[in-house]
């Protein structure tokens, strides 16, 4: 098998079946592919939509939400694939995204982790899904929003690395979940999601790790995908997602980084996800569209 497509699905019906009718009506050129479903206990017709319309594809029901990291290590416990593919249920490929990405790893094989270049609905680029490992200071300048006031600056725009050209090949410290092509050696060095993490983070924590075990992690724009994001699981229970984005955020930190800063800084880490993850709340309370994370444009 050459490829694994994991997919972790909780009441995605209305956007799973597009993401699977681009998926398997791309362009693989002989390469063998396999994709396997885990439905999270879904209250849609996301069960039944993937039984009759996608027979080929492998399901994993399971009877509760167990969360995205848990869900997803099931997949990848399944997959057989030389490379992984670990992709949301919102997002739309194109017909050569992952034969230009195979191709990529193909010819270097010190690359552990790739990601496309990930687009929003108006094609304009999703700037999350390459950046860096969320340090105190990349947090700081990104909240303050010295990035876009100084976009150029290495200095200020180090978090979503928004002094890097959109159309470069270059080495990133973390990229986004929402789609990973990640070599299958990778997992025998790192192991598997980290399931501490219910849902958020579990990417960069992954990528930390990958990076730790000497590989590289590479953002490869000349393969481009759609991610409407929004449209997942979040979206039914955005208060228990909030709150596990900050959960997730705060044992990131402190699995992986507090150890190089004084305690100071940790505490105001600490504090200002507090903050955060409070106004946060009361932001969802009184919006009417309760988006968890950075709003995406249409």
């Amino acid at each position: 098998m050459d490829i694994s497509f994991c997919i972790v699905s909780y009441n995605s019906a209305e956007i799973i079946k597009k993401c699977l009718d681009a998926l398997l009506t791309s362009d693989f050129q002989g390469l063998k592919i396999e994709v396997i479903v885990a439905d999270n206990g879904s209250s849609d017709q996301s069960v039944e939509i993937l039984t009759q319309e996608f027979p080929e594809v492998f399901i994993i029901q399971n009877d509760e939400n167990l969360g995205y990291t848990k869900a997803m290590n099931l997949c990848i416990k399944k997959a057989t694939g030389k490379y992984v593919v670990q992709l949301n249920p919102d997002t739309i490929s194109l017909k050569d995204t992952f034969i230009k990405l195979f191709q990529w790893m193909e010819t270097n094989p010190d690359i552990g982790i790739c990601t496309p270049k990930i687009l929003n609905r108006d094609g304009t680029l999703q700037k999350q899904c390459r950046r860096s490992f969320a340090k105190p200071w990349d947090v700081l300048t990104y909240f303050l929003h010295l990035d876009r006031v100084f976009p150029k600056s290495k200095l200020f725009g180090r978090y979503l690395l928004t002094y890097r050209s959109n159309d470069e090949i270059f080495d990133v410290d973390a990229v986004s979940g929402s789609c990973m092509f990640i070599r299958s050696k990778v997992f025998t060095d790192v192991g598997l999601l980290d399931e501490r993490f219910f849902a958020y983070q579990e990417d960069a924590d992954f990528c930390f790790r990958t990076k730790q075990k000497g590989w590289r992690t590479v953002f490869y724009p000349y393969a481009e995908i759609f991610h409407w994001g929004g449209l997942g699981g979040s979206r039914h229970r955005p208060y228990r997602a909030i709150y596990e984005w900050h959960k997730s955020y705060f044992l990131y930190y402190q699995k992986n980084l507090a150890k190089d800063y004084f305690f100071i800084i940790n505490w105001f880490m600490y504090f200002a996800m507090l903050i955060k993850l409070i106004f946060s709340m009361i932001g969802a309370a009184i919006a009417k569209d309760k988006i968890v994370g950075t709003k995406k444009p249409m």
